[in-house]
């Protein structure tokens, strides 16, 4: 792995993006998550837990991996600035602040992908079955299973930046 300068850690695979924008994968490849030898233009990646979205330079996102759930389904995926793959589903920023979702389909739909409303969005992230907004004023929204509490974020100010885990959020201030 030379050349890399970002990594992202799925369930039991790894990915680096390298600095010319192609993608190196290891681990765990049952359902194809790390086929990414092909990728090109890539600027970032993220793992998820049998799949890999790779954000592209012009916006687009491409995908490999588990599709059972819909969660590679990001081929009509466009102006996007950001990413994030979680359990079953994958996050995407726009370049107006608003968000799209894919996945979580089945037994595995808790809400996670309900962001359609979302508006004035700088930063997300995927986790287990929830997902997480940063919002340009300081404060964050959710949405998906709160069983833990892990959506419970609509009190938090001054954050900026924020991370989804399996069962909780974390925001820095």
């Amino acid at each position: 792995w030379t050349g890399v300068t970002a990594v992202s850690a799925g369930r039991i695979h790894t990915v680096g993006l390298r600095g010319d924008g192609t993608v190196v994968a290891c681990g765990w490849n049952d359902d194809g998550q790390c086929d990414v030898s092909g990728w090109t233009g890539v600027t970032a990646v993220s793992a998820g837990f049998c799949h890999t979205v790779g954000l592209r330079s012009d916006g687009t996102v491409v995908a490999c991996g588990n599709d059972d759930y819909g969660q590679s389904d990001v081929s009509g995926w466009a102006n996007i600035t950001a990413v994030s793959a979680g359990k079953f589903h994958t996050v995407g920023l726009r370049k107006d602040g608003s968000v799209v979702a894919c996945g979580g389909k089945g037994d595995s739909n808790s809400g996670q992908c309900d962001v359609s409303g979302w508006t004035g969005i700088t930063a997300v992230s995927a986790g287990e079955v929830n997902t997480v907004g940063l919002k340009k004023d300081g404060t964050v929204v959710a949405c998906g299973d709160d069983g833990c509490g892990q959506c419970d974020v609509s009190g938090w100010t001054g954050v900026t930046a924020v991370s989804a885990g399996r069962i909780h959020t974390v925001g820095l201030r």
